[in-house]
C-alpha cells in the first residue's frame, strides 16, 4: 500500500509539473543566469515552471575554456529541459544561437522560441558570421580576441556603451569590473538547422531599439529572413532584462500561455 501511495503521489507531481507553463531562459555571451534574477523575480506565478540555464564557463562555473564548445552549451540546455514538453525556450543575444540548435534537436518538446535582442541563425550561420554583417554594432572596435587563451574580451572602457548604456551607474560599474572573458570557440561554430524541425517552430522576437551589441537593422533583417511575424520592441540597450524586467517578464508570461 505504501508503494502504491508513493507511486500515485509521483504521478500527481509529474502531472502537475506538466500542466505548468515551462519557460527556459538561456543567457548570452559575457553573461550568466544570474543576470536574469530580476526577470525571474516576476515569474513566480504558480502556473509557471521557470528554468534559467547557466552555460559552462559563465557566472561562477569554472569549466576549463579548452572543454567548452557550442555542443556543450546545447547539452546543458537539453539536460535542463529533460522530458518537459510544451516548453517556451528563450534566448538572449548569443543564447539565440544556442536555443535554435536545441530546438532543432527536440522540436516536438518546444512550443515556442522567444528571441530577446538575439541572433536568429539560418542553417550554417554562426554568431561570428552574423555579427560580421552588422555595421551598427559597437562591438567590433572594442573586441580583443586572445587566440592562445581561447577567449574574447571587450575593452573595459567600452563595456557600458556596448552592453548597458541605459543601466543605473552602480550596475554598469559592477558589470564593467566583473565581466569574464568569453570562450571564443562557440562563437564561430555554425548551427545545423532544418525546415522540418527548427523551421516549423513558432517564433517571437523582442527588439532592443537602442542596442549597441546587435544593431536594430540586423535584428530586423534576421526577423524578416526567419519569417517571424510576432514582435515586441523595447527602448533599451542590449540588456532589457536590467532596465525593463517587469515588462519583459510580462511578455514571457503572455507568450508562454
Amino acid at each position: 500500500m505504501q508503494n502504491e501511495k508513493n507511486n500515485t503521489q509521483q504521478e500527481l507531481n509529474s502531472s502537475l509539473s506538466k500542466s505548468k507553463n515551462t519557460i527556459v531562459i538561456v543567457h548570452g555571451a559575457w553573461s550568466s543566469a544570474n543576470d536574469w534574477h530580476h526577470v525571474a523575480g516576476y515569474l513566480t506565478a504558480e502556473d509557471i515552471n521557470l528554468i534559467t540555464v547557466n552555460l559552462p564557463g559563465h557566472g561562477t562555473d569554472q569549466t576549463p575554456v579548452s572543454n567548452i564548445s557550442l555542443q556543450l552549451y546545447v547539452y546543458e540546455v537539453l539536460k535542463a529541459i529533460g522530458d518537459a514538453t510544451a516548453v517556451t525556450l528563450v534566448g538572449h543575444s548569443f543564447g539565440g544561437i544556442v536555443v535554435s540548435e536545441v530546438a532543432e534537436l527536440i522540436a516536438p518538446q518546444i512550443k515556442k522560441l522567444i528571441y530577446i535582442a538575439a541572433f536568429v541563425p539560418k542553417n550554417g550561420d554562426s554568431l561570428l558570421s552574423l555579427a560580421q554583417t552588422d555595421s551598427e554594432s559597437h562591438i567590433g572596435k572594442s573586441l580583443i580576441v586572445d587566440e592562445l587563451a581561447g577567449v574574447a574580451r571587450i575593452t573595459k572602457e567600452a563595456i557600458t556603451d556596448v552592453f548597458l548604456a541605459d543601466a543605473p551607474k552602480p550596475v554598469a560599474e559592477y558589470v564593467t569590473n566583473n565581466l569574464r572573458p568569453e570562450p571564443s570557440a562557440p562563437l564561430s561554430t555554425a548551427v545545423t538547422l532544418s525546415e522540418a524541425n527548427f523551421g516549423n517552430i513558432n517564433k517571437v522576437y523582442v527588439h532592443s531599439l537602442n542596442d549597441h551589441t546587435i544593431g536594430y537593422s540586423l535584428q530586423q533583417k534576421m526577423v524578416k529572413e526567419a519569417g517571424i511575424l510576432r514582435t515586441y520592441s523595447l527602448p533599451s540597450s542590449h540588456t532589457p532584462f536590467i532596465v525593463f524586467p517587469q515588462i519583459l517578464s510580462a511578455i514571457l508570461t503572455l507568450e508562454a500561455k
